[in-house]
């Protein structure tokens, strides 16, 4: 089964990718940002939005957005166990994003209709992934494992293979990530500072998300 087949939910890993240059990374640690965040990057082009699984308050932060911003597509990032996924889908993530590889994600994600994202940092991991049907790929952490020239090099023997580059990856070197053939979006933090959440400052994120729009390829 490739990854590009539709999951249970009817969304693929491409999908994901192609919807917005930039997937954010989320970081939630109060339940009551969640949902006008979600509205703040909705409003400004971005619906793909990827909470992270690093705080207590991350699934009831999903769950929240699931509900009540339906033009959001939420998924599920740092999933790490088949245990993750099914919280994940529990909540009502559509997709799922992880830091590593391993079958038993992706056969988990699959039982429960979530489309992943695997993250691969090595050629090895890449073909453990594209063993398993996976060929949109998250290269993680990007700047540190060789960022885009590492990318150049892998477009040879794998041709074909798609990714998301995160980690390291700011609206600065944005655009040179994106400006190569084999990438399709990235993902990054930056349009959810955690100062402009903290103050609630929701206009800030509109904008930021926004201004994503001049980075499509």
């Amino acid at each position: 089964m490739s990854s590009t087949t539709s999951t249970s939910a009817g969304l693929t890993a491409l999908q994901v990718m192609q919807d917005a240059p930039v997937i954010p990374v989320i970081v939630l640690n109060d339940v009551a940002h969640a949902v006008p965040m979600a509205r703040a990057l909705v409003a400004g082009g971005v619906r793909m939005l990827e909470v992270t699984l690093r705080t207590p308050q991350a699934l009831a932060c999903i769950e929240a957005i699931a509900r009540e911003v339906p033009e959001a597509v939420v998924g599920a990032g740092t999933v790490r166990s088949r245990a993750d996924a099914q919280s994940a889908a529990r909540a009502g993530a559509r997709f799922a994003v992880s830091p590593g590889y391993t079958s038993a994600v992706g056969q988990a994600c699959r039982d429960v209709g979530l489309a992943l994202l695997p993250g691969v940092a090595t050629g090895s991991e890449i073909m453990m992934a594209q063993e398993d049907g996976f060929t949109e790929l998250k290269f993680f952490p990007a700047m540190q494992a060789g960022g885009p020239g590492m990318l150049k090099a892998w477009s040879g023997p794998f041709f074909d293979v798609r990714f998301c580059p995160t980690g390291g990856v700011s609206l600065q070197n944005a655009a040179e990530f994106l400006a190569l053939p084999n990438v399709v979006c990235v993902g990054g933090s930056w349009l959810v500072p955690a100062d402009a959440m903290a103050a609630g400052d929701w206009a800030r994120i509109t904008q930021l998300a926004a201004d994503t729009a001049a980075l499509r390829k």
